[in-house]
């Protein structure tokens, strides 16, 4: 055989045994944390049969550890607290080929972390659908190397080509109304074949959804949006993945995923069984318990196992990036009571020891206060399970409140059922720290639920925004968006903000196109949002309510000398409200201003009330 062909044909075996890099995740880490340990996901082809060695300063190997895949190697790393910032080499030695050099940047903390503060209860956070709010930069409308690769915004359940450029756009529009921090729904990378616009069926953790903008755009929305003195909150998905995730052609483990030899195999899947109950039932059986945390939400969205320890790692690794490159003021977990509670527990301990001032919310979708409390940081569970969670989403109250002003106003029934419902406050370890809202990307809105009434809607939204809560608002509520064409329809919930694209007819930054109810509505909400955000009675007073009377409910907000009073008035003719009864508020003889229309009142024996509606008053 000619010399030549033989050393060309050692070259291309070589090459095809030889080990190779294709990604190392968290693709950078940061120096000055206090837990020194690293663990990388080193992904390539033939990876295992290499051996990697470091040498720089402060950075030791502790352990290696090859995939059942070969291509997949984990490598634990400790980094000592007084590691230098700097660039050092991976080399990686395989049994055949040549070594593989691969640079990793550790990178110094941009600010300390007691300096990431987290959404409170002085913040009122504005909840986006990227895709359907405002398109910045048509230009990345399409992506012909993804799945899904067509704008149509006649569809629903298509992409309509909002992204983060325009909500950049919108951020004088978000301030200017009052909202202090925007939850967008995720960011990053979906490549699905379909309805991949709201973005919980990630197929790449490290990676902005190129139809959305770049990692830098992500990066400037945060910063331009600190500087504005709005928090940025990440929606993150630690319970399930996408289907066409790069991890599902060539899983790490044999048991990456849940029920992972059904999906190999193609047999019937197992899915969720939604019982979420079986996370605190003393009763609960082991195959609930199963059903619930294994198996998959839907067929597109594979069940993360938690419960081994490089996908444990791997999540919690993927937060504290994304908190670190963002400067993230809070982190939004979708279906919290799906995946394995215990590895919850330690995945928001992880962040909150590392961040104390950081704040997490969960979603636990439920009317019970019971299970809402169970899930909330110093619940005196039975069971003895801490969540390290401060925040859960509260259900009950957002349902609660809906119900109550639809009742029948005979014999109070509807305000006694919020006035009850408030009471139930004394299970939480701090009610205040709760999230709470009128709706949200799932659930039909509340001018749809309130049937279009227009002064429901007021008192429901006065109602959420002063009760002792942190209140989220779904974008558009301002302007009365609806969807009672197709009530329960996601698509349509979804539906674009008027005048995020070029050509809208109606648009509810600069009012064009906008009805007098919009109007109104808008105008309504931003002052009540603006008197929020200086208001520290509402933010941190203590609350006293008086059992509803005559159709009125009376909640006081008071700290120092500030007192908020709400008042729910479900009369329809004018009624004269008899002030005698609230005399320990000490507000007697005291001027309090209608914080809406800023007409000044002097708190007598008695106030008229003009007809049904919510009526706020402040003592500053």
């Amino acid at each position: 055989m000619n010399r030549s062909i033989t050393v060309f044909l050692f070259l291309i075996f070589a090459n095809l045994t030889s080990a190779q890099i294709d990604r190392v995740e968290p693709p950078n880490w940061w120096i000055g944390f206090k837990n020194s340990k690293l663990q990388l996901l080193v992904k390539g082809e033939n990876i295992a049969s290499a051996i990697p060695s470091i040498e720089y300063e402060g950075v030791s190997i502790n352990k290696i550890t090859s995939g059942d895949s070969s291509n997949y190697i984990f490598i634990d790393l400790n980094i000592d607290r007084n590691t230098n910032a700097g660039t050092f080499e991976i080399v990686f030695k395989p049994k055949k080929g040549r070594r593989i050099k691969y640079n990793y940047q550790l990178k110094s903390r941009v600010k300390s972390a007691e300096d990431y503060i987290g959404f409170n209860s002085t913040d009122v956070i504005y909840l986006i659908t990227p895709d359907r709010f405002a398109n910045g930069d048509p230009s990345n409308d399409i992506n012909k190397k993804m799945n899904e690769n067509t704008i149509d915004r006649t569809d629903d359940y298509g992409r309509h080509g909002g992204d983060i450029r325009g909500i950049i756009n919108h951020l004088d529009y978000i301030e200017n109304m009052g909202f202090t921090a925007i939850w967008p729904s995720p960011l990053l990378t979906n490549d699905m074949f379909q309805a991949s616009y709201h973005g919980y069926a990630m197929t790449n953790f490290y990676e902005v959804d190129p139809r959305f903008g770049t990692i830098d755009e992500y990066i400037e929305l945060a910063t331009k949006a600190r500087q504005k003195g709005i928090k940025l909150i990440m929606d993150q998905v630690a319970n399930h993945c996408g289907l066409e995730h790069w991890w599902m052609k060539d899983l790490p483990f044999n048991d990456w995923i849940n029920f992972q030899k059904k999906f190999e195999s193609k047999d019937k899947m197992v899915f969720s069984n939604h019982r979420r109950t079986a996370n605190m039932d003393t009763y609960a059986s082991a195959i609930d318990k199963k059903e619930l945390s294994e198996g998959w939400f839907v067929n597109t969205m594979p069940d993360l196992n938690q419960n081994n320890p490089f996908m444990a790692s791997y999540i919690t690794q993927n937060s504290i990036w994304w908190i670190e490159t963002l400067g993230l003021g809070g982190i939004r977990q979708d279906t919290y009571p799906y995946p394995d509670k215990n590895f919850m527990s330690s995945w928001a301990g992880a962040i909150m020891k590392e961040y104390p001032n950081f704040n997490i919310v969960g979603e636990e979708w439920s009317y019970n206060p019971l299970l809402i409390n169970y899930w909330q940081q110093g619940a005196n569970n039975k069971d003895g399970y801490q969540s390290n969670l401060r925040s859960t989403m509260d259900f009950a109250m957002q349902n609660l409140v809906i119900e109550a002003l639809k009742e029948d106003d005979s014999w109070n029934k509807g305000l006694i059922k919020l006035y009850e419902g408030l009471a139930n406050d004394f299970i939480y370890t701090s009610p205040k720290d709760i999230m709470v809202f009128p709706d949200n990307h799932d659930m039909d809105r509340i001018f749809t639920r309130l049937n279009k009434d227009v002064v429901n809607t007021k008192m429901a939204l006065a109602t959420y925004l002063l009760m002792p809560r942190t209140p989220q608002i779904y974008y558009g509520t301002e302007i009365l968006m609806e969807n009672t064409a197709k009530p329960g329809d996601h698509g349509l919930i979804r539906s674009d903000f008027p005048g995020g694209w070029t050509g809208d007819s109606t648009n509810a930054i600069t009012g064009e196109g906008l009805t007098e109810d919009q109007k109104e509505m808008q105008s309504y909400l931003k002052k009540l949002l603006n008197y929020r955000k200086t208001s520290t009675a509402i933010h941190d007073g203590k609350t006293v309510h008086f059992g509803p009377v005559n159709g009125i409910y009376v909640i006081a907000r008071i700290l120092k000398d500030e007192t908020v009073l709400l008042l729910l008035n479900k009369n329809q003719d004018e009624i004269n409200l008899d002030l005698d009864r609230f005399k320990e508020l000490g507000l007697s003889g005291k001027k309090m201003t209608n914080i809406i229309s800023n007409e000044v009142i002097t708190w007598k024996q008695n106030l008229k009330l003009p007809g049904k509606g919510a009526f706020i008053f402040s003592s500053k």
